[in-house]
């Protein structure tokens, strides 16, 4: 077992507490010692959720062990209803208390309450948090949808289309949305009214605010709309199989896959979209193309997070804004051949890790001009000196904004755009202050241009000058092989001049400019980068 500071995704138990959270009567009586209680935090403290989730642990303890403790997980379970009075229940261990095998579910069913009890298998030193939910989310589903297996999918199909009415609208559930899920809230908002603005109606979303009795009526719907493929495929393939529902495959991450999504749904409901498509304002995309991003073009772009994101993310960056993807990864390993397949698209090789420090050196292996991840992937940006912006779980309470941001939708593109450029915009005023540093207005001595803080600018004035901080530069993968320079130290390839005119150019071209300089100078046998080989290199590549 690995021990590491980060993590990417808890214990598969840390799923289903996300699951029974996200809905509003089920309660998760949970198998656990005192220690395993720390769970709770993650949805007070960084999902900012109103109430602790429901949630009963055992909470044993060292002493109990030498007891029975499957008779204290019966107590647990018959206090839980008592108090809680829950139209359902999910039953399961944690990874420390797996290791005592009383069995939950048996245990539960024992007790022969008047709810739905249904037992979780999770392993916990096998599989990882999102395959917890997905796993909870489908025996939840399974355990409270009632069926007859001697009716065919085909025919659940055909009874729903009989009992339709003429003029009923086509119906759909949206299902995958949970509890700490990144921007979930707000993805539900955004899809939903697309959904309704092209006349179908909404039946049910689920987990995520969805009761018991939603959970029921799942089958009722025409088609599901599949958001999160890491929570929700596996049930939608398990609805489909049982009652020839279809659901749908695109996730509405950018312009171009939600113009796909709304395709492939009004394809599903039989209805006409262009109306629909046609009256959408779409700016992040008509900004994208206008002149004034074109410093945007050819941007290196390093991503990774969960596959959905991944995948939605590189798209958008290399067809609707105009960067070029270097690097590709995620930490959900079930759904490694999607990212592999999306990763042979812009030719790089995938990055398919749980190691935060493996994906810290790929990044400072790329040097990329942006990253886009998760807040492990921020704090080694930050590091690094590399802009970020988070698109994916793992995040933090900052990644819970107040605010309306979805991601998905015609909206959640204008909320990447903006989020993506940002902090590229933010290097584009570095430039300018950097570019003006010596300017008499910008100089220490310099009265402040607004009212106020004179005092400190008057005791300013007679101290001495600022020394100045030594700068370490980025070092490039060229430089980290720095042995086709024939045998010249790392630190020594660039002339001090050399880099302090690197220095002067522009912060959102500099990192091309150092990396085209060093291949000029590695394809004309040049050790020392000058002044001389940095204009050379310029000329080579402007002819």
């Amino acid at each position: 077992m690995q021990l590491t500071l980060w993590t990417y995704e808890g214990p598969p138990h840390i799923g289903a507490m996300r699951i029974a959270t996200s809905m509003t009567d089920l309660h998760y009586v949970l198998h656990a010692p005192q220690g395993d209680t720390y769970a709770d935090l993650l949805f007070t403290m960084i999902g900012r959720a109103k109430t602790r989730p429901p949630v009963t642990y055992t909470t044993f303890q060292a002493r109990d062990l030498g007891g029975d403790t499957a008779q204290l997980f019966q107590d647990s379970v018959n206090s839980a209803y008592e108090r809680f009075q829950p139209k359902a229940m999910i039953v399961g261990a944690s990874c420390t208390a797996e290791l005592i095998q009383d069995d939950p579910g048996g245990l539960a069913r024992a007790l022969t309450l008047p709810i739905p009890v249904i037992a979780l298998e999770l392993p916990s030193y096998q599989k990882k948090e999102n395959w917890g939910a997905s796993e909870t989310f489908y025996h939840i589903t399974r355990g409270l949808v009632a069926f007859d297996k001697s009716i065919s999918a085909q025919q659940y199909q055909e009874m729903r289309a009989a009992n339709a009415k003429q003029d009923q609208k086509p119906s759909c559930n949206i299902l995958g949305p949970t509890a700490l899920g990144f921007r979930n809230r707000d993805d539900i908002q955004e899809i939903k009214s697309l959904l309704e603005a092209m006349g179908i109606e909404v039946k049910v979303v689920a987990p995520l605010n969805a009761s018991v009795a939603d959970i029921t009526q799942l089958p009722e719907a025409d088609f599901n709309v599949m958001l999160y493929p890491e929570i929700a495929q596996l049930t939608c393939t398990w609805l489909q199989k049982t009652f020839g529902q279809p659901f749908t495959k695109t996730i509405p991450i950018g312009t171009k896959a939600t113009r796909a999504f709304v395709q492939e749904v009004a394809a599903l409901a039989n209805i006409n979209p262009e109306a629909f498509l046609q009256s959408q304002d779409e700016r992040a995309h008509w900004y994208a193309k206008s002149v004034d991003s074109t410093y945007l073009t050819d941007k290196r772009v390093f991503i990774f997070g969960d596959a959905s994101h991944v995948i939605a993310a590189a798209k958008v960056a290399s067809e609707e804004i105009g960067f070029k993807v270097v690097g590709l990864g995620t930490y959900s390993r079930e759904f490694a051949r999607e990212v592999r397949e999306a990763a042979k698209l812009y030719e790089v090789e995938a990055l398919i890790t749980d190691d935060y420090l493996e994906v810290e050196e790929k990044v400072a292996e790329l040097t990329p001009d942006l990253v886009l991840g998760t807040q492990m992937e921020r704090h080694i940006a930050k590091r690094l000196g590399v802009p970020c912006a988070v698109i994916s779980a793992p995040v933090h309470v900052q990644d819970f904004p107040a605010r309306y941001s979805p991601q998905m939708g015609f909206e959640g593109a204008n909320v990447l755009f903006d989020t993506w450029i940002h902090p590229l915009m933010m290097g584009l005023e570095e430039h300018f202050i950097m570019m003006f540093r010596d300017d008499f207005e910008f100089s220490a001595k310099a009265a402040p241009s607004h009212l106020g803080h004179s005092a400190a600018v008057k005791e300013n004035l007679h101290s001495p000058e600022p020394q100045s901080k030594e700068i370490t530069p980025v070092v490039s993968h060229t430089q980290v092989n720095a042995e086709i320079f024939s045998g010249t130290e790392p630190g020594n390839l660039w002339d001090s001049e050399a880099e302090k005119e690197l220095g002067k150019i522009p912060f959102f071209v500099r990192g091309k400019a150092r990396r085209n300089t060093e291949k000029f100078a590695v394809e004309h046998g040049i050790s020392h980068i000058t002044i001389e080989t940095l204009y050379d290199a310029k000329a080579h590549y402007g002819r």
